[in-house]
């Protein structure tokens, strides 16, 4: 952040661009700003990107602007039309001035001392793209949740390193590590233009684990351990809704991830990345696609693992107590 202008050394402080993209989020929008507002770090700008909402977000992103026109904007796609998330998130990205880019959904909120950490970081590695670390699954917002324990996502390698590429596209692909939650992560803008943002093939899933995938294949990323945003866990989030649903992989056959991993392993060749655990990793995600009867095979497995793991967690847990009971005796 230091720079020398006729031998004065002068303090370079990056612009921060925060893009935050939402669809009829007047529920939680107030404090996902809020905790922008309240960053330690105070050169940032908030890019507040409608994709099409109909009920009072658009006033809300309006009192917000109003109080401080000089750092917080509203954009839209003409006409105010629904195109969804990752074409959202690339028009945020080509309003964005900053010399950062960090992403927030309007339902999750930042730690205060999110974008000064990995501005730092990010100013000192200055061969890593990106920097994240583990989000917060946070049920704790949540009086109806009372005892339910906030968990981080899993990393699956050692942090606070830099990760050369393409080694966490294999941990990905595995369950061995998950990919960055959206909110967790700040990247350099150029690296999102040379990559070229979000895939718009993918509307509202996916979105993210294809620009996360294509930044990890061929750039150093920083791999944090601490943790600076609250990913909110909630009935009506998106990520709950496509579970429900079954269009999430996360082990189990999925329509929409077969078709994410054929655009995977299309995306691989044309970039002529061969590694041989991508590669092998890659294949064996992809064998439950090659036909009908793999397909069903898999979900058969899928729902049989899941059925194991059902008997086996409760009775872990009675072991668990009774150890603890026979300790105390």
């Amino acid at each position: 952040m230091m720079s020398n202008v006729g031998g004065v050394p002068v303090v370079r402080v990056p612009l921060v661009s925060v893009v935050m993209i939402f669809l009829d989020a007047a529920a939680f929008m107030d404090e996902a700003i809020q905790s922008v507002v309240a960053q330690t770090y105070r050169r940032w700008e908030l890019i507040l990107v409608d994709d099409g909402s109909t009920d009072a977000s658009p006033q809300i992103t309006t009192r917000w602007v109003n109080q401080d026109r000089e750092r917080i904007r509203y954009v839209s796609h003409p006409d105010r039309v629904n195109l969804g998330m990752s074409a959202s998130r690339n028009l945020g990205i080509r309003e964005a001035r900053g010399t950062y880019i960090a992403f927030l959904d309007a339902d999750d909120v930042y730690l205060p001392h999110k974008l000064a950490a990995q501005v730092e970081i990010l100013e000192r590695e200055k061969l890593a793209a990106m920097i994240y670390g583990p989000s917060i699954h946070w049920y704790s917002w949540d009086p109806a949740r009372e005892g339910r324990r906030d968990v981080p996502r899993r990393l699956g390698v050692k942090p606070d390193r830099l990760v050369q590429p393409p080694m966490l596209i294999s941990r990905f692909l595995s369950l061995e590590a998950q990919t960055p939650g959206t909110c967790s992560f700040l990247v350099r803008r150029s690296v999102c233009e040379a990559v070229g943002g979000f895939v718009i093939d993918f509307t509202g899933i996916y979105e993210d684990q294809a620009f996360f995938y294509k930044v990890c294949a061929e750039w150093p990323v920083y791999v944090e351990s601490a943790s600076r945003d609250l990913y909110r866990q909630h009935a009506d989030s998106h990520g709950h809704l496509v579970r429900a649903l079954g269009e999430w992989g996360d082990g189990r056959p999925a329509p929409r991830y077969g078709a994410f991993l054929r655009w995977l392993a299309g995306y691989l060749d044309e970039r002529g990345i061969h590694d041989p655990d991508t590669r092998a990793a890659l294949a064996r995600e992809l064998r439950p696609y090659r036909s009908r009867l793999h397909y069903r095979a898999a979900s058969v497995a899928h729902a049989g693992r899941r059925a194991g793991r059902s008997v086996i967690s409760p009775l872990r847990s009675l072991i668990k107590r009774l150890r603890s009971l026979l300790f105390r005796l």
